[in-house]
């Protein structure tokens, strides 16, 4: 008597092609909404803005000289010229990340358990950059600088520096540290830390905004600013991009990832994954940088420069005394035209040159230098001593 079987496979079922696309797919909630979802939670990142790869992102500046306020009484009063200007940090970039799982994995553990961790393993490294990336801009920012001996007075001070610079607003506050800065202080403390994107963090950590802790932040350093001042910049992965790779994204297209790839050359499955994300922050004025230091002033260098023994005509022997080079400090220098650079305690010092031995190190500064200005900067470029001097050049 004949039956209803079929050899045809049926409808709705779970096959390899599925599978594949289930992967994708928890990859993307696990990115977006999940880790990055807390991440930006614990920032307070509220402006999420996409952008075209390429584009120039820019943050403001106050700039300004103010000219001197002792004039005679009846003459005119010197203007000070004040300016908020625009500064480029870069382009925002298609990151592109490609991983293969070989069939001696496969083998070993299976297709579905190899390709699992190893798309674990991806997204915790992807992580990884995103949050790098954003530690190193924030900690880059030569901002608004204070400084005291303890980190309490650090984070009160950055604190209330953050308040009069959004002063029209009402803020809440973000610092980040190093763990080994806030370590002793957790060690007698009862706090609950929340963790976020691979980070920990606590929330109004003394009253004082939330506190977010990076071993990529310089021990020693806090680096504070208005979760209103974040955003997060970003090339959308939907659209053309998913169309072409195949990409699965959610909606808010922060990431896309495309798995389950055969490269029989090679006989590996591979997985290719696209994101462009990028935090910045709108003013590089409202970045507090918090120094954690006995004595938070600049200190004083004598600089001496002599034609004698310099190499080349134009050339001068700079020397260096009054200050001892603490741990992981150095010694960098400026020439100027006509007016010594000037240096203020925890400024990041970006560009000058090192001075190799502050006993006497042969410079040949440019034909209308005729001023100079050493400084001793600690581990991450930031002011602790200066001096300057005229230069004394051989003819």
């Amino acid at each position: 008597m004949p039956t209803n079987v079929t050899n045809a496979a049926e409808t709705n079922i779970t096959g390899a092609s599925q599978m594949a696309k289930v992967r994708e797919v928890d990859f993307v909630l696990q990115f977006t909404g999940n880790v990055l979802k807390k991440f930006r939670e614990a920032l307070g990142v509220t402006r999420t803005i996409a952008m075209q790869e390429g584009t120039t992102m820019y943050v403001y500046k106050s700039t300004g000289t103010l000219q001197s306020g002792a004039v005679p009484e009846g003459e005119i009063i010197p203007l000070s010229q004040m300016a908020r200007t625009k500064e480029a940090v870069g382009e925002i970039t298609l990151n592109k990340w490609r991983k293969a799982t070989t069939a001696e994995a496969i083998k070993k553990s299976g297709a579905q358990e190899a390709l699992r961790e190893t798309d674990a393993k991806l997204l915790q490294l992807v992580q990884k950059k995103i949050r790098g990336d954003y530690f190193d801009y924030v900690s880059s920012i030569n901002g608004t600088v204070v400084g005291a001996s303890t980190l309490q007075a650090v984070l009160a001070k950055s604190w209330g520096q953050l308040q009069v610079l959004f002063e029209d607003d009402a803020v809440e506050v973000c610092h980040f540290i190093n763990p080994l800065t806030i370590a002793d202080y957790l060690a007698t403390a009862t706090i609950t830390t929340q963790t976020a994107f691979g980070m920990t963090y606590i929330e109004d950590f003394l009253g004082l905004g939330t506190v977010v802790m990076s071993s990529q932040i310089p021990a020693g350093h806090v680096v504070s600013t208005a979760k209103q001042n974040l955003i997060l910049y970003y090339i959308t992965m939907n659209g053309d991009l998913a169309s072409s790779f195949d990409l699965t994204t959610d909606e808010t297209g922060f990431i896309g990832i495309s798995t389950g790839n055969p490269n029989k050359e090679r006989a590996q499955i591979e997985t290719l994954v696209m994101s462009g994300i990028q935090f910045l922050v709108e003013f590089a004025d409202g970045v507090v940088n918090g120094i954690i230091d006995s004595t938070p002033a600049l200190a004083s260098a004598t600089v001496t420069s002599t034609d004698s023994g310099a190499t080349a005509s134009g050339d001068s022997v700079i020397s260096v005394a009054g200050y001892t080079l603490g741990t992981g400090e150095k010694w960098v220098y400026k020439c100027a035209a006509t007016t010594a650079p000037v240096v203020t305690y925890g400024q990041k010092l970006t560009g000058w040159t090192a001075l190799t031995d502050a006993t006497g190190t042969n410079i040949s500064p440019a034909a209308t230098a005729t001023k100079i200005t050493v400084a001793a900067v600690d581990s991450t470029g930031r002011a602790q001593a200066a001096g300057s001097a005229d230069l004394d050049k051989k003819a």
